[in-house]
């Protein structure tokens, strides 16, 4: 090894013979992290977004590259957060991206023995044409007399007490557009 080109790359030596003579900028960088790019330079979009974790609002800005997320920070043109995330925001890519994340689930058909793995897609799919077929089966355009109704007695949510406002108002309001009139929390019950 070059005992001069060691002590050259030495952040001392840099700090002292450099124009950086208290060690902030350059002199204190390492030739690997000079050559370091952010995430979120390569990325080809940016989704705006809000942290899922609790009810403050905190705003994110969404990485995208490749319709896969890349990072996940705080927007700083937001009144709430002003560009910051506590560890929970921060950590939210695992999320998405985590290879904890479950993509199958467990499915058992009626009258069968045996549970199935399906993937994630399949069983969203399912579940939204169960809801529009039960919409649908159990609408009511009109009551007897010829007043209009427009609601539908197929569908019921029952929310729970782990629910915060936010997700019981995202709730309500689905269900309202779907046309239930049966919508209820455990935690008024």
């Amino acid at each position: 090894m070059d005992i001069g080109k060691w002590i050259r790359s030495w952040p001392v030596y840099r700090q002292v013979t450099g124009p950086d003579a208290l060690g902030r900028g350059k002199a204190a960088q390492s030739a690997r992290s000079a050559g370091l790019t952010p995430r979120t330079a390569s990325a080809d979009s940016v989704a705006h977004s809000v942290c899922p974790f609790c009810a403050v609002g905190c705003a994110q800005k969404v990485y995208v590259r490749d319709g896969k997320v890349v990072q996940i920070e705080g927007n700083p043109d937001s009144p709430i957060s002003r560009g910051r995330l506590c560890p929970k925001g921060s950590a939210s890519k695992q999320l998405v991206t985590g290879p904890q994340r479950q993509t199958k689930v467990r499915y058992r058909a009626p009258y069968a023995t045996e549970w199935q793995e399906l993937d994630l897609d399949t069983a969203m799919d399912m579940v939204a044409d169960r809801v529009l077929d039960a919409r649908r089966r159990g609408w009511q355009e009109r009551d007897g007399d010829g007043n209009r109704l427009r609601r539908t007695m197929g569908i019921a949510s029952l929310g729970g007490a782990t629910l915060d406002n936010e997700e019981n108002y995202l709730i309500k309001k689905l269900f309202t557009a779907m046309g239930a009139v049966q919508i209820e929390n455990q935690a008024r019950i």
